[in-house]
């Protein structure tokens, strides 16, 4: 049977559990590595020494086994627990830029933030669990990252 693998005669089966976290926060896209010219020409209007505003959507997807015991891949309070300790209390009305010490020295771009939170979550979460990151950064911008 796709997807499954036998184990003691049952078959296990994969799930894949999406948690959504909505957060909101400003940044200023610009590199240090960058003269101030090129910040300006490679980021446009998001380039503005005061930053500008999102109301980001972030999905964080986890993947495994499906417990015989449990009935679960992971227990969703735990996997809201981890998002509040990632996305939440790090991010959420903060000024990435200034409030972040990661994005110190990256770019705040959606793409880092994807990293960021991959990177914090992988920590988290049981080896292999963790799937995708993917924020919606605006309606029409989404940034998928899944560790590679």
């Amino acid at each position: 049977m796709a997807g499954s693998s036998v184990t003691d005669g049952a078959a296990q089966r994969l799930g894949y559990i999406t948690r959504v976290q909505s957060f909101s926060a400003c940044h200023r896209l610009h590199s240090i590595h960058l003269s101030d010219e090129e910040n300006k020409r490679v980021y446009g209007k998001c380039n503005n020494p005061n930053g500008h505003g999102h109301n980001y959507k972030v999905e964080v997807t986890v993947r495994g086994k499906i417990d015989a015991h449990t009935g679960m891949v992971m227990n969703l309070t735990d996997l809201k627990a981890h998002i509040e300790e990632v996305i939440m209390i790090p991010l959420d009305h903060k000024h990435l830029d200034k409030d972040v010490p990661y994005f110190a020295k990256v770019v705040s771009t959606t793409e880092n933030l994807a990293v960021y939170i991959w990177d914090h979550m992988v920590e988290l979460l049981p080896p292999s669990l963790l799937y995708e990151i993917r924020i919606h950064e605006t309606d029409k911008n989404i940034i998928i990252y899944r560790g590679e």
